[in-house]
């Protein structure tokens, strides 16, 4: 597919008047804004919101543009930009030298080499999950967003910081506050100060100081110990190099704090999605299980499986095509540059929508039914490549892409093998476009033995 040449060389949209109403719609429905700006004028939309306007593009020749071949003229856009006043410079809100660091210092770590060697922990939290849902089989519904997200913490503890997260309280907690602060950075555009004592911005400054302390029991630990060649040892020793003490302990601290809440949340997310997807589908249901069990048998899986686990490995891609984890990839251009034959000023706040590009008619049949199929290898596909971007693209493209397939892999599997999770068909399951896209209010499954 190429790119048609639009000769008004500006985007279209609604007119600046609609700037405040727009703001409105941004607060209270980001997907329908963009679904609705995808709709109403096709895959480039110039949109004012608030004092801002947003330049949206939704064509595969767009993302590869923006994402990879000129990455360099687009810097974190409106969101991440905002979110850094909470989240910090980690590595998810960095820009330049210091992401270009930061990204060095835990680049190895994600080496295949090293993933495989985690499998067994993924595998052995994975097994824990199962036992305890299995403890609620036949009782009241459990949330399964809560249960994931306590497995994905767990899995980031021992694959990433050989530390049991568990043993510091209930940080889940501490990531959600920060992560609500982030959001209403981007609601707000950072109008409001941080001092102001509202309830969410007191929460968040709680969480912020319990989270340091984790951090810096997490230091104080790793320093009582063998040295070890993982995150956690990198960033301590990165730390260490800055002549600013004080810098490097915040820095470290944004660091950890970065990796942990998008590494845990976007995975988290999918697989509460998968959840809810194949609660609906029961014939996916019926054939990961019968793979689950033709693979593994009654054994804990390893990495020699995850080529054999096809099928699952389809379901989730599919779950990622329908709920990226991250929804929306904001970007701000350096120098004014052109895209799709569309004008792009110096300064303008650019939007590439993984939700949108995921689920657009001209790439996708019938896109907004789950389907699994389409993923088969063996099926030939004209797609481009930057149709299907749930881990983003370019330079920025996910480090952990790898840990997070093995671990939605694994835990699907497993779950398809021994359990049944079923939703109440009266309970009604909403997105929440959050840092990722979330299931909102949580999803109660109530937990039965497979068959």
């Amino acid at each position: 597919m190429t790119t048609v040449q639009n000769h008004r060389r500006v985007p279209p949209g609604p007119p600046r008047s609609a700037a405040l109403r727009m703001l409105a719609v941004m607060n209270r429905d980001r997907l329908g804004m963009m679904t609705s700006a995808a709709r109403t004028y096709g895959d480039a939309a110039r949109l004012p919101v608030g004092p801002k306007t947003l330049y949206y593009f939704n064509h595969p020749d767009h993302a590869k543009h923006v994402l990879a071949d000129n990455a360099s003229n687009y810097h974190k856009g409106i969101g991440l930009v905002h979110a850094r006043r909470a989240l910090g410079d980690g590595l998810l809100t960095s820009e330049g030298e210091l992401w270009r660091k930061q990204r060095k210092v835990i680049q190895p770590t994600f080496q295949s080499k090293r993933i495989a060697a985690q499998a067994e922990a993924v595998a052995r939290e994975a097994a824990l999950l199962v036992a305890r849902l299995r403890a609620h089989e036949g009782g009241p519904p459990v949330d399964v967003v809560q249960e994931m997200t306590g497995l994905t913490l767990g899995v980031l503890g021992h694959t990433l910081l050989d530390a049991d997260l568990g043993a510091y309280g209930d940080i889940g907690a501490s990531f959600g506050a920060v992560q609500d602060q982030a959001m209403f950075e981007l609601e707000t555009l950072s109008a409001v100060p941080t001092w102001v004592p509202l309830p969410r911005q007191l929460r968040f400054r709680r969480a912020r100081r319990e989270l340091q302390v984790v951090v810096d029991q997490l230091v104080a630990r790793r320093h009582s110990t063998v040295d070890r060649d993982d995150v956690l040892s990198r960033l301590i020793i990165s730390a260490g190099q800055e002549t600013d003490p004080r810098v490097g302990r915040e820095r470290l601290r944004d660091e950890l704090v970065t990796l942990l809440l998008a590494g845990h949340e976007t995975t988290a997310s999918t697989l509460s999605w998968s959840l809810y997807l194949i609660d609906q589908h029961p014939q996916v249901r019926q054939r990961l299980h019968e793979e689950a069990l033709a693979v593994l048998g009654d054994r804990l899986p390893v990495y020699e499986d995850l080529h054999r686990l096809r099928y699952t490995a389809m379901v989730v891609e599919e779950v990622m095509r329908l709920y990226p984890p991250v929804w929306l990839l904001p970007r701000k251009a350096i120098a004014a540059d052109e895209v799709g034959g569309y004008q792009v000023p110096a300064g303008a706040d650019v939007l590439i929508s993984p939700y949108t590009l995921h689920r657009h008619p001209r790439l996708w049949q019938d896109p907004h039914r789950f389907d699994p199929e389409r993923f088969d290898p063996a099926r030939p596909s004209d797609r481009p490549r930057y149709a299907y971007i749930p881990f983003g693209a370019g330079p920025r493209f996910c480090v952990g892409n790898h840990l997070g397939m093995m671990e939605a892999t694994f835990v699907i599997a497993m779950l398809a093998r021994d359990l049944r999770m079923e939703k109440d068909p009266n309970y009604k399951v909403t997105a929440e476009p959050m840092l990722s896209l979330r299931v909102r209010g949580g999803l109660p499954m109530t937990v039965h033995r497979a068959r």
